[in-house]
């Protein structure tokens, strides 16, 4: 009963999609839609597709979220402390590990950030590398999740973290290369997608469940906002790095005899 009442939902939230698009083709346009056998098949696949999803985001991916918070924060797993004395946020040290790895493993598997990476190296002509792009993404994404996690256990607000993030990036923006802060801005924002988000979502609150004096409402949630954050951060450091390396390597590459270096150099920059 749970499956069909997911196909009639996801029915429901599909049909007004499709409405406008055929709407605006019809009447606004006034063209009929090239292929339309195969584009009503691509519909028929995404409303499946997205229904069994959503079966198993509901069955499997926030249960098992939530239950690996509860276990690793479980009192027979953490080190043992005196008796009526309070943890160090340093006891958790197994939390931190593991919001890391699942930040960088689903990201790195993250299907609409595979897309944009292989895109961007399309279209720079290979200047932009897409797996170190994947790379710097993922690490800011898993940094982003575990610094959540710390503030978890600490209970510190979010808005300065969200704060001090922001700070940070406007910093950026000013001495990064033009050419990739809108890219950067994108890759934050694609990481928040299918895979990530029930993850760190449930994780999130976890966390704040099992930890005594959390609130799930107040300190589960804003994981998501940090882990946007972060990977703008860490792309544009890239960034910077690489050109860096590349001004350094130019007063060799500028001698007589030396312009395919430089060529060279300028096309692996990124």
């Amino acid at each position: 009963m749970s499956l069909l009442l997911t196909f009639w939902e996801t029915l429901r939230d599909i049909l007004p999609i499709a409405a406008i698009i055929f709407g605006f083709q019809y009447l606004v346009i006034r063209k009929p839609v090239k292929r339309l056998p195969q584009v009503l098949a691509g519909f028929l696949m995404v409303w499946v597709g997205l229904s069994l999803f959503l079966v198993g985001l509901e069955q499997a991916l926030f249960p098992m979220g939530e239950l690996m918070a509860s276990q690793l924060t479980e009192a027979s797993f953490l080190p043992a402390v005196a008796e009526g004395a309070q943890r160090h946020w340093s006891d958790y040290y197994w939390v931190y590990l593991f919001a890391f790895a699942i930040g960088a493993s689903t990201t790195i598997a993250e299907p609409s950030l595979i897309a944009v990476s292989i895109k961007a190296g399309e279209i720079s002509g290979g200047t932009i590398n897409p797996l170190m792009l994947r790379i710097a993404v993922a690490l800011g994404m898993a940094f982003g999740i575990t610094l959540g996690a710390w503030r978890i256990v600490m209970g510190w607000p979010l808005q300065w973290f969200v704060l001090v993030a922001y700070c940070l990036v406007i910093l950026q923006t000013l001495r990064s290369p033009r050419s990739i802060i809108p890219l950067a801005f994108d890759s934050g924002g694609v990481t928040t997608s299918t895979i990530t988000v029930p993850i760190i979502a449930a994780l999130g609150l976890g966390l704040a469940s099992s930890i005594p004096g959390r609130s799930a409402l107040m300190d589960g949630f804003g994981m998501i906002a940090l882990a946007c954050l972060f990977p703008i951060i860490t792309v544009m450091g890239y960034a910077q790095i690489a050109q860096w390396q590349d001004n350094r390597k130019r007063p060799a590459a500028n001698t007589p005899g030396n312009s395919t270096q430089e060529s060279k150099g300028d096309s692996n920059a990124l």
